[in-house]
């Protein structure tokens, strides 16, 4: 029974991992005519969790390359000065834990016969550790100071480093998901 359950837990967490969902909330300002931009730079990067590990800059090399994509698909073109949008990116990492809890059919007859004058009591043990990310973008219009559109996204983050760009470039796909100007490719 306690090898069904493992390798079901096992099983579950590999489809679970494989195929992260990501979550996506986006909202355009009133009034925003996103038709009428044509260049984009770079603004602002605030980050928060786990943003010291190796590899943090490059990843968000990664990403910023990702979301260039995105809006050269959308006929947008990169301007260092001038530039009609400024993209801030917000990111925010959190290691989280994966618990179950035991029972006593599995986790406490088996163990223990004898006398019955004990106590058992249930717990939560810790199964896996997984990282959680979020990401904001925000379209910030450069000559009215002012926030046009903004989208977020959040998702599991793969371990594998080897899946990080592609990882990265879905949720750049999934954040523009709901960009009112469609994509020109």
């Amino acid at each position: 029974m306690f090898k069904k359950l493992l390798l079901g837990l096992i099983s579950g967490l590999l489809v679970y991992s494989c195929t992260p969902v990501i979550k996506v909330v986006a909202e355009t300002s009133p009034g925003a005519n996103l038709s009428q931009y044509k260049s984009f730079a770079f603004y602002q990067l605030s980050a928060q969790g786990d943003t010291i590990s190796k590899g943090f800059t490059e990843r968000v090399e990664l990403f910023k390359q990702a979301i260039t994509k995105e809006l050269n698909n959308r006929g947008l073109t990169v301007k260092q000065s001038q530039a009609d949008l400024l993209v801030n990116i917000g990111i925010a990492i959190e290691e989280k834990i994966q618990t179950r809890q035991t029972n006593f059919m599995q986790d406490g007859a088996p163990y223990y016969v004898g006398q019955r004058n004990y106590k058992w009591k249930s717990q939560n043990i810790e199964v896996g550790r997984y990282r959680d990310g979020t990401v904001t973008i925000h379209l910030v219009d450069a000559k009215a100071n002012e926030m046009v559109w903004q989208s977020t996204a959040e998702g599991v983050l793969p371990g594998n480093n080897a899946k990080l760009p592609e990882a990265i470039q879905k949720a750049a796909t999934a954040l523009f998901s709901k960009y009112p100007v469609a994509p020109k490719s």
